[in-house]
């Protein structure tokens, strides 16, 4: 995610979760209507280029311990 929607997630999570699932509801309106199949080859496109990040260097796996702190640390979910 870029450093402005970063920021932008930050400041929505601190929004009530009405209004949370309303912007999140809004947001999904603006996005195209892709048929299953096209999300699933999304998807798979998406692991494959992080699949090469990873063997190429270009980015390194975190641990889920970490990765989990992290999430729980941003009030991303809750653990």
């Amino acid at each position: 995610m870029t450093f402005p929607a970063e920021e932008l997630l930050d400041e929505a999570m601190k929004l009530p979760e009405s209004e949370r699932r309303v912007l999140a509801l809004r947001l999904l309106e603006t996005v195209g209507d892709e048929s299953p199949e096209e999300v699933e080859r999304s998807w798979v496109q998406e692991a494959r280029k992080r699949l090469d990040d990873i063997r190429s260097g270009r980015s390194q796996p975190v641990p889920w311990e970490e990765a989990r702190g992290r999430i729980f640390a941003r009030g991303l979910a809750q653990p």
